[in-house]
């Protein structure tokens, strides 16, 4: 069983940043793929981000990559999303999740997920 615990959400203003962070119970958290999902009002949770349990591997929604970045400590069992130049339709709640097999998978077939933390961009 791994419980995750979202926090670094607010609101923030277009072009401006955030960091999201996950932290993780267990002592298994390095062998999690972790991802990294949203979800807007009246939309389905869309994928962000995932990054391997090794963190050699990460993969992006084409709509955030260049701007957001997925990083993990595994010493901390905490993952991360900096997610730079922000755009009002960023605006979503975002969850993580750890899904058991390593592989980061851009489907939410995750097994762990997180109560998720808001995030507000205004214009």
């Amino acid at each position: 069983q791994v419980h995750l615990v979202e926090s670094g959400g607010g609101l923030v203003q277009a072009g401006g940043s955030l960091r999201l962070s996950c932290a993780a119970s267990g002592r298994t958290f390095s062998t999690y793929a972790m991802g990294w999902f949203r979800q807007a009002p009246g939309k389905e949770r869309e994928f962000v981000a995932a990054i391997s349990p090794t963190g050699t591997t990460t993969r992006y929604a084409d709509s955030v990559k260049g701007r957001f970045t997925i990083s993990r400590d595994n010493a901390q069992n905490t993952v991360y999303l900096q997610m730079n130049s922000l755009k009002p339709e960023d605006t979503a709640v975002y969850y993580c999740a750890a899904r058991i097999g390593g592989i980061p998978s851009t489907h939410p077939n995750y097994d762990y997920w997180g109560q998720g933390t808001q995030v507000t961009v205004s214009s």
